[in-house]
């Protein structure tokens, strides 16, 4: 069974409280708008998925939680490593998915999340903005297979984009 990730991005976050720490900084008002309205349109183009894993800083945290939300899913595997993390770090959380799983949504920041669906793919994508959506899929078995050039872009979504539509 071929394998898809579908990296999301948190959505805009709130910088109203200079005190918090960056791990800590929730949504703001257009990124828990934008989150569920991703959602939808996923469900709309009939995706389907078997596991969630999320960076575990809230804003990550509360738009995979949308998803959850929209799909009726109530498992959210959280990853510390995804936080921060850049392409190598993003490579060994993928590379080590449980292979029972054929489609995984993760849920994480930039500029990892750029950086590395341009690393996985031919995607040639500037910035991936806050909410958006990138699908790749690999011709592999297993999640450990995964690395530089191997995926293919399938789409790129992101919440502006739908204004255009």
């Amino acid at each position: 069974m071929a394998k898809q990730l579908l990296l999301v991005r948190h959505g805009k976050s709130d910088w109203g409280n200079l005190d918090l720490k960056d791990f800590d900084r929730p949504l703001n008002k257009r990124g828990k708008e934008n989150a569920p309205e991703m959602a939808e349109r996923l469900l709309k183009r009939g995706f389907k998925f078997d596991l969630m894993v999320s960076s575990p800083a809230k804003r990550a945290k509360s738009t995979a939680k949308f998803f959850a939300e929209a799909y009726q899913f109530d498992q959210i595997q959280f990853e510390a490593s995804i936080y921060e993390a850049n392409t190598q770090a993003l490579l060994k959380v993928i590379n080590s998915l449980d292979d029972d799983a054929n489609t995984v949504i993760m849920f994480g920041h930039n500029p990892g999340f750029t950086d590395l669906a341009n690393a996985l793919s031919d995607a040639d994508i500037y910035n991936i903005p806050t909410a958006g959506m990138v699908l790749i899929s690999f011709p592999f078995d297993s999640w450990a297979m995964v690395s530089k050039g191997t995926g293919d872009l399938v789409f790129f979504d992101y919440p502006k984009n739908s204004d255009e539509m």
